[in-house]
């Protein structure tokens, strides 16, 4: 049995303080789930929490629970899983959705840099899945959704920290599919790749000594976050719902995706001489 609605459903997102994290609560809120949100930022999970029970969810019916979560941090995901089960009684939808980027070519990116990272858009999900599945397990009708990116279909230059912890999430989130299968569990298993989505993950991320911070911000929110998070975690829930292995997200994620199908390998070469016309410093 496949999740098929959301109503009374409890859904778990992370990275709920902001950009698709926040549209998906608040899709999900309006579609009639109960909620258990995390973020790291307090602040703006409470902004979420807020902006959900304006748009008509009251603490009671559906619930929203909220809870700051270092997804980096195993033990406090595990007991913040633990948490919620004990709140609701059941988890129907899992959204790993926290991310962050480290932009800089790999010989500058520090150790500490790459910890950051792997940290957070790998070992988070990694957490996320392993607490939380047996729940989903358990539902009768789980959805597992993980949030790669297009970064985890085709690699470019001076995301490589990025690119590798995407492509991770892709390589993962698609054996846990096939596992799911194999075993005849109720869970489906979904692997999202946005392409430019209009959120915060550029500004509030790291660059390497040297890069024009600046630049790079305004580059991505001018010229390639083409898409509102609404429209986002519209396309998200649907394939969720409709229990899709994989969505693309975006026109650029479809047009770029199909492209380097076709280009085979030599795609990297296109990329790196598109991107040597974009100075960054």
């Amino acid at each position: 049995m496949s999740l098929s609605t959301l109503r009374d459903k409890v859904v778990v997102i992370t990275g709920a303080g902001s950009g698709i994290g926040r549209a998906l609560a608040l899709r999900s809120a309006g579609g009639g789930a109960h909620l258990a949100l995390s973020d790291w930022d307090a602040y703006g999970l409470a902004e979420t929490v807020r902006l959900v029970e304006q748009a008509g969810a009251s603490t009671q019916v559906p619930k929203v629970r909220h809870d700051v979560v270092d997804v980096s941090d195993r033990a406090a995901v595990a007991a913040w899983a633990a948490g919620v089960v004990e709140e609701f009684g059941t988890v129907n939808l899992v959204v790993n959705n926290a991310g962050v980027t480290a932009t800089g070519d790999f010989t500058e990116l520090t150790y500490e840099d790459l910890d950051w990272i792997l940290g957070i858009n790998f070992h988070g999900v990694v957490h996320g899945s392993k607490e939380f599945l047996p729940h989903l397990i358990a539902s009768g009708d789980g959805a597992l959704v993980n949030i790669s990116s297009l970064f985890g279909l085709v690699s470019v230059p001076g995301q490589s920290a990025y690119n590798a912890t995407k492509f991770a999430v892709r390589g993962l989130t698609e054996a846990i599919r096939e596992e799911m299968l194999v075993a005849g569990h109720p869970v489906t298993v979904t692997c999202v790749h946005p392409g430019g989505i209009r959120t915060g993950i550029s500004r509030h991320g790291r660059k390497a000594p040297g890069l024009d911070g600046a630049r790079i911000d305004a580059l991505f929110e001018k010229k390639l976050a083409r898409m509102s998070p609404d429209r986002a975690a519209e396309i998200i829930l649907d394939g969720a719902l409709a229990g899709k292995a994989r969505v693309l997200v975006g026109v650029d994620a479809h047009v770029i995706h199909h492209f380097a199908k076709l280009a085979g390998s030599r795609y990297q070469d296109v990329v790196a001489r598109i991107t040597s016309r974009m100075p960054l410093r």
